[in-house]
């Protein structure tokens, strides 16, 4: 029968070897300083962009984990419209993807309050806004009645990875496990986003869920560590891509003594490498920036400064001719009219690849 960590008598004292785990934390801590940097170096506009970037990604990422394919311009537009950043096109956001953005803003925007059942109930609610998860109702804005399972496989054949800690044993869980993330300050606050992240996975608190408050708490610990409530790297983009080793180590960590140097090793990796792809979204944000200054006298109809921004910002699929018409709401002929005059003023070009329908791109990326 599997023991696991919970049911060993030293549980909640994790360990593990802090001469491998100090090196790594080095490094992520020099990584944070130089990209804090290179971002303060940005003008006023350029960090709130890449702010938004950074942010639209770790929502959109974050429930992709749980298998959640989230509308990328809702979700841009909702995060835009609570931080008081207004731009053209923003759409509709229906209230599954308000709720989302809710709580990760509440968790990165407001890091310096303490964590509760409260707050935590909140963020649940936000998260299941119709009482249901899927097809199914679930209980809500308060810790699970009954017994969790992490299971995989047909009904009838399927394979327990992990059984968590009994439902009566829940509230004292999270007694003790709020209590030491408000109060404990004898760790490094990277270290604390770590295992705040597994130990809320280990109790596994709420019906559903809890992969995605997991990381809210991750993302809450991280900015307390930056004393900024500026995200510019998204963790949850690189747990996505990581995603069948994050839930390998977490299955096998899970099941040990106490010892959870492997689960901050993969952690603190991934943190690592989280911050070192921010290049990219600053690239992004900067192509942007330098486009629109070349363009300043350029002339432009709404319609194209409206697509072009969403060409820039991260557009779903390929640009057609059709695709122009219904976002833009004109007609065909405008259109691909408003096309060409971009592809004249050498701004767009055509696909190479041919085919059946003609898609377009900007030219020069």
């Amino acid at each position: 029968m599997v023991k696991y960590i919970y049911q060993y008598e030293n549980w909640p004292n994790f360990s593990w070897d802090e001469e491998e785990i100090q090196v790594l934390l080095g490094k992520v801590r020099h990584l944070q300083g130089k990209l804090f940097g290179q971002i303060n170096a940005l003008g006023f506009s350029l960090k709130e962009e890449t702010m938004l970037s950074s942010l639209t990604l770790d929502v959109l990422k974050s429930s992709e984990i749980e298998g959640e394919i989230l509308n990328y311009e809702q979700v841009r537009s909702s995060i835009a419209r609570k931080l008081g950043l207004e731009y053209a096109g923003m759409v509709h956001a229906d209230r599954y993807v308000d709720g989302v953005v809710e709580m990760m803003l509440d968790a990165t925007q407001n890091y310096l309050r303490p964590l509760d059942d409260e707050r935590l109930f909140g963020w649940h609610a936000a998260l299941f806004p119709t009482g249901r998860s899927g097809m199914y109702k679930i209980e809500t804005a308060c810790y699970r009645s009954g017994e969790m399972q992490v299971v995989s496989g047909p009904i009838g054949k399927e394979i327990v990875h992990y059984q968590a800690p009994s439902p009566e044993r829940v509230q004292h869980e999270m007694n003790v496990f709020l209590h030491w993330l408000n109060h404990d300050t004898k760790w490094d606050l990277v270290i604390k986003s770590a295992i705040a992240h597994f130990w809320f996975i280990i109790i596994h608190p709420f019906d559903d869920g809890n992969g995605r408050i997991a990381r809210a708490i991750s993302d809450l610990i991280l900015a307390r560590s930056e004393n900024s409530f500026q995200r510019f790297y998204s963790l949850s983009n690189q747990i996505l891509q990581e995603r069948k080793v994050y839930y390998e180590i977490l299955q096998r960590v899970q099941s040990s003594d106490g010892n959870i140097t492997e689960w901050l090793v993969w952690f603190l990796n991934c943190l690592y490498r989280a911050i070192e792809n921010t290049d990219e979204t600053v690239k992004k944000v900067l192509r942007k920036a330098e486009f629109w200054d070349n363009h300043k006298e350029t002339v432009l109809n709404s319609r194209q400064r409206l697509m072009l921004n969403k060409l820039f910002d991260g557009f779903d699929g390929k640009l057609k001719t059709s695709k122009w018409a219904k976002i833009t709401k004109c007609s065909p002929d405008t259109a691909l009219r408003d096309i060409k005059d971009l592809i004249d003023k050498g701004i767009l070009r055509q696909e190479e690849s041919g085919g059946r329908s003609t898609n377009y791109e900007l030219n020069g990326l």
